[in-house]
């Protein structure tokens, strides 16, 4: 358990990969704060499975679109569980909608939530993180963190965004003991990924076995759903001592969906 003493907060983590992040940190000793929205009693039983693992675990319902309440996760995750020592920010929503329909608030909600709240995150943390000379920072990125798609400029454009302040803030504190990666996946079979069906199926006019077919799984070569459990084990590894030296990485974990 090589991340026994250490603390971690996970963003969009009710769930799906986020969920994944913080169990695998959990199995390796690390007290965890997860945050996103859901049914109370399953985030609870959440929270308290992950407990039972590592001794310590918090839930946190601030909204990511809200800086004020972000600062406050990482002030509370600092008294109560101290550090944060980890941070991955993992917090995501999509809309799939031509540039001239896209509605403007679904545009501002996503760079808020997918990218904004990274910011926040890291102004919060780092100053933290600093003092203890000691911290890993990891985002959650995509495959359109590279490439575009259309239908998506609101996400292709944040997660572009990210790549880029991942390098920064990779830059900006590497004499500090901190290091800032980024992991892009393809397609995760994520509740995010599934509540995308309707709106592509209705915005090119398609059945759900051919979005699922001909757009999903269309630029991955593997044909293949890159599985959660995989991004987790590579945040882990991430995390590691061995993996000081890697900073401003963008890892791409897509089947090869950006290899063409």
């Amino acid at each position: 358990m090589f991340l026994k003493g250490k603390s971690a907060i996970v963003t969009g983590s009710t769930s799906g990969i986020g969920l994944a992040y913080a169990k695998a940190l959990a199995a390796e000793g690390a007290a965890v704060m997860i945050n996103g929205f859901g049914d109370a009693d399953a985030i609870e039983k959440e929270r308290a499975g992950l407990e039972a693992v590592s001794g310590k675990a918090l839930y946190d319902g601030a909204d990511m679109s809200k800086p004020d309440q972000i600062a406050a996760m990482v002030a509370r995750a600092n008294a109560e569980l101290g550090g944060p020592d980890i941070v991955i920010s993992n917090a995501g929503i999509q809309h799939v909608s031509p540039i001239e329909d896209f509605p403007i608030e679904k545009w501002d909600a996503i760079i808020a939530i997918n990218l904004s709240s990274t910011f926040h995150l890291m102004r919060a943390a780092v100053p933290l993180m600093k003092a203890k000379g000691w911290g890993r920072i990891i985002t959650t990125a995509s495959a359109h963190s590279l490439v575009a798609s259309p239908n998506k400029s609101a996400y292709v454009a944040a997660k572009h965004g990210i790549a880029g302040l991942t390098k920064t803030a990779a830059l900006e504190t590497a004499t500090a003991g901190i290091t800032v990666n980024c992991i892009s996946p393809g397609y995760v079979w994520t509740p995010l990924v599934e509540n995308q069906i309707p709106d592509t199926m209705k915005a090119r006019n398609m059945t759900r076995e051919q979005v699922m077919n001909d757009v999903l799984l269309a630029a991955q070569p593997t044909k293949q759903f890159v599985q959660p459990d995989q991004l987790a084990a590579l945040a882990l590894f991430l995390c590691r001592d061995e993996a000081a030296a890697i900073t401003g990485a963008n890892y791409s974990m897509d089947g090869g969906w950006t290899a063409a």
